[in-house]
């Protein structure tokens, strides 16, 4: 029966078999999934992006090479220039260095006298500095820095969602194990009625049993069949559930046959169960968002700052003194000076005011949600302590529950029992069995919410430590 559903779940969907015959364990899930998990792999896609973002902002540091040629073909004067500059930005001040080459021949108008050089061109280097505004900051270093702390926050963002992902994956891995083994003993209840029926129907046949006992075995059997078809469901459903996290090296959804049911149910041990959560993602996400609107206040405050730039250059000509004269020959040196006082600066004070006020909400906020964190950690473990202690009762009830169902069936072989009775006894053992897997994965699940609460990454099968 369950081999016949899992062929109908792989008509309906393109979902590849798995080949496997060892037991599925949960470290084999989390590996897969930690790697083939489409949330994962869009996370990461979200990486990338920051990191072509944060390349995009460091061009604005690239050289620039420029060049501009004229020549005058018609008209009284007949100059000709060539010009080659090269500008470099500093990524220490907000000011640059440049450095050029140009040779003019001709004749040129008063109005172009600058564009004399002697016979073999001129040579130049100068550079801006910034003194006051854009010394520490400016835009350019100011783009380079938030996409560098959105890059930070993309990876966290990565970190939490495969935290995530594997605590999922590790709920939906315990499900499938216990609606398995849930499976096989509603199976193992419907085996021991058949073969009592054939039991039964031998003894009806020689008269040792009334015929209406027949009737109650198949009565039985019905009932417990339809526990078994019910369990198949589930367990169909299960192993289709799971089959998001199972992939192969291609990604392709895998569907975990009955042959790779383990043959218990495996715990789950948190290993970091009364370590603070301080250090989970989404705190750190905060923190790095409030690093940016910190940037945004320093960039604000920048700009109510007098510009007072200091500029210097140095040229030299080379060759024979050229139409424009004996000025050009030689070296030429040039120091100036720019002073820029802004007035009103009425938009620096409201970015300023909005900074601030973003920065006062963002630390408010990690401040509630580690309040929350603390909250839903102590809650949570509370849970795991009286889930592992529900788990070691029902263990216990379930021992007893098999003990009194093999004494009555020993009583039922010697005539001291009745049908009913033996059907009774062997049902409430299976009963006591399901119950003790239900409470078992109550306390594993309570174990994979423990864990992903406190980002405990080894427990889920990812790297101790933030992902690279």
């Amino acid at each position: 029966m369950i081999r016949r559903l899992l062929l109908s779940l792989a008509l309906l969907w393109p979902i590849a078999t798995a080949a496997q015959t060892a037991p599925l364990t949960l470290d084999e899930i989390l590996r897969t999934s930690a790697v083939q998990a489409p949330q994962i792999v869009e996370a990461m896609a979200r990486v990338r992006q920051a990191e072509g973002r944060a390349l995009t902002a460091e061009g604005a540091f690239d050289t620039v090479f420029d060049v501009d040629a004229q020549s005058r073909v018609l008209g009284y004067y007949s100059g000709s220039y060539l010009e080659g500059k090269a500008t470099r930005p500093l990524t220490g001040n907000g000011g640059q260095v440049y450095g050029g080459y140009r040779v003019s021949s001709g004749t040129f108008p008063i109005y172009e006298d600058k564009a004399y050089t002697d016979r073999l061109g001129e040579l130049k280097i100068g550079g801006l500095f910034a003194l006051l505004r854009d010394k520490a900051i400016d835009e350019r270093r100011g783009r380079i820095s938030m996409a560098a702390r959105d890059i930070d926050a993309a990876r966290l963002e990565r970190e939490m969602v495969a935290i995530g992902v594997q605590a999922r994956a590790a709920a939906t891995y315990q499900n499938w194990v216990a609606a398995g083994l849930r499976l096989k003993a509603y199976q193992s209840l419907l085996d021991l009625a058949e073969a009592r029926r054939a039991g039964i129907a031998r003894q009806v046949q020689l008269g040792a049993r009334p015929a209406i006992l027949l009737t109650e075995a198949d009565t039985n059997i019905v009932r417990r069949r339809a526990l078994v078809v019910r369990s198949e469901q589930e367990y169909a459903a299960a192993a289709n559930a799971l089959s998001f996290f199972y992939r192969d090296d291609n990604g392709e959804r895998l569907v975990p046959g009955p042959e790779r049911l383990p043959a218990a149910l495996p715990g789950f041990k948190p290993t970091r169960p009364g370590t603070p959560a301080i250090d989970r993602p989404d705190v750190q996400t905060l923190s790095a968002r409030l690093a940016q609107s910190e940037l945004k206040l320093a960039l604000a405050e920048n700009e109510l700052k007098p510009r007072l730039d200091v500029r210097g250059e140095l040229s030299y000509d080379l060759g024979k003194t050229g139409p424009g004269g004996k000025s050009r020959d030689g070296e030429e040196a040039i120091v100036g000076i720019r002073l820029t006082v802004p007035l009103q600066r009425r938009a620096a004070r409201g970015k300023i005011a909005e900074a601030r006020a973003e920065i006062d909400g963002l630390r408010t906020r990690q401040q509630l949600v580690r309040e929350q964190i603390a909250v839903e950690v102590k809650g949570i473990a509370i849970g795991v302590d009286g889930a592992a202690k529900t788990a070691r009762l029902a263990a216990e009830e379930s021992r007893l529950a098999d003990e009194l169902a093999a004494a009555e069936r020993r009583r039922f072989d010697l005539g001291a029992s009745d049908f009913f009775l033996l059907n009774m006894r062997e049902e409430a053992a299976t009963d006591a069995r399901v119950r003790l897997l239900d409470a078992q994965a109550r306390s594993a699940l309570a174990g994979i919410d423990l864990a992903g609460a406190t980002a405990d990454r080894a427990a889920l099968g990812l790297p101790d430590g933030p992902l690279p």
